[in-house]
């Protein structure tokens, strides 16, 4: 194995927690990395990810994937690309398994009604809402709320597709006022490589899943230049096996091809900057983890193509439609009533925006089926086309 990098995340020099925690304890022999990734695994909110939309709503598939099985598959290349750069791998373990946590029902999909909806009360942020459901919803610990991660999960959360630039969604400005998370500069490797490795991810695995969903045959995948280059490797390999079952060694050839580039990249940006101490990381003024510009080109015709034949095909459109009709359902039916809110819910003596943020955070925590459960039993019936 590598040894650390010296720009690498020490855990030894973290930056610390909000709440301040004893260092010993009969909880095992971890550092404060390893802790925020097992305290992101043991919680609710990651728990719920098994029933988020990833492409699909509520799948009748048991095989395709859905945000927990997505964070994990980012999490395994992100921790393969840090062990291979020297950085922290448990921090970004925990900056992969947690970077979705903050989805509503139905992925962006339901973001874009909550966003709509909560426009009086400023919007609404899936990354925003990750920071606060780590550090306020969530509160499984009996003297303070959230799950006091450290300073260095938290700004890799905020950050992890760049700085903050203008200003702050409303939920991380309220997390970066009681702990601030320097939301101006680039964040750590860790971060930059989390992000990474969650394009690597839903490219390849979304390839996999449109396929098998029937959204495009691999003739169609075929016009995109990166995808038939590699799969003529693939038949080269083995000319004498059936097209389907090669499908899977495709994806993990197509892996490996953008881990492999990302880690030259992101040696030659390290070296050419002169970086040396993770002070200089955040000082790069610019992402120093990523593809190289080639791969970067074809990376972007591949993400064309999905956009155009999987997430705007039109039978992943219809469900989206009656899933965005579910959320507006549910969010106009608490706003018209909000003792409908479970107790605990609604603030007391809670004015306009505190309602419309209550209702928010309580719909966001909702899974693809609770969220129709609920709406058939708040609203009325719905009925969503079958399939995804």
């Amino acid at each position: 194995m590598r040894p650390p990098a010296l720009y690498a995340c020490d855990p030894a020099a973290s930056r610390g927690r909000l709440h301040g925690e004893p260092q010993t304890g009969q909880r095992g022999p971890r550092d404060s990395f390893q802790r925020d990734r097992d305290r992101i695994i043991h919680s609710i909110p990651f728990r719920r990810l098994r029933h988020k939309t990833q492409v699909f709503v509520a799948p009748d598939g048991d095989h395709f994937r859905v945000r927990l099985t997505h964070s994990l598959e980012v999490a395994q290349i992100g921790r393969t690309i840090a062990r291979a750069l020297g950085l922290n791998e448990d921090l970004t373990e925990a900056l992969c398994l947690a970077h979705d946590i903050g989805h509503p029902p139905f992925g962006h999909s339901g973001e874009e009604v909550l966003q709509a909806e909560m426009a009086a009360a400023g919007g609404f942020d899936h990354n925003a809402h990750t920071i606060r459901l780590l550090t306020r919803l969530e509160s499984p610990y009996p003297r303070h709320s959230g799950l006091n991660l450290s300073w260095e999960t938290l700004e890799g959360l905020a950050k992890h597709n760049g700085p903050v630039t203008g200003p702050p969604p409303w939920a991380l400005a309220e997390a970066d006022s009681e702990f601030p998370l320097d939301l101006g500069t680039w964040p750590s490797l860790e971060a930059q490589v989390a992000a990474v490795a969650d394009d690597i991810a839903y490219d390849n695995h979304d390839i996999d899943d449109g396929l098998r969903a029937g959204l495009f045959t691999l003739a169609d995948l075929l016009e995109v230049p990166l995808i038939a280059r590699v799969w003529a490797q693939v038949r080269a390999r083995f000319p004498d096996v059936d097209e389907a079952r090669l499908v899977p060694e495709l994806v993990r050839d197509q892996i490996g091809l953008m881990v492999g580039d990302v880690l030259e990249e992101t040696a030659r940006r390290v070296a050419e900057a002169g970086v040396e101490t993770l002070d200089d990381v955040r000082g790069a003024g610019r992402a120093l983890a990523g593809f190289s510009p080639a791969m970067a080109e074809e990376e972007a015709v591949l993400k064309r193509f999905l956009h155009a034949r999987m997430y705007n095909a039109p039978p992943v459109m219809a469900v989206r439609d009656e899933a965005q009709k579910v959320v507006a359902g549910l969010f106009g039916a608490f706003r018209d009533d909000p003792r409908r809110l479970p107790s605990g819910w609604l603030p007391e003596e809670a004015g306009a925006v505190e309602i419309l943020r209550a209702i928010g955070d309580f719909i966001a925590g909702m899974t693809d089926r609770y969220a129709i459960r609920q709406y058939r039993e708040v609203v009325g019936p719905i009925e969503l086309p079958e399939g995804f």
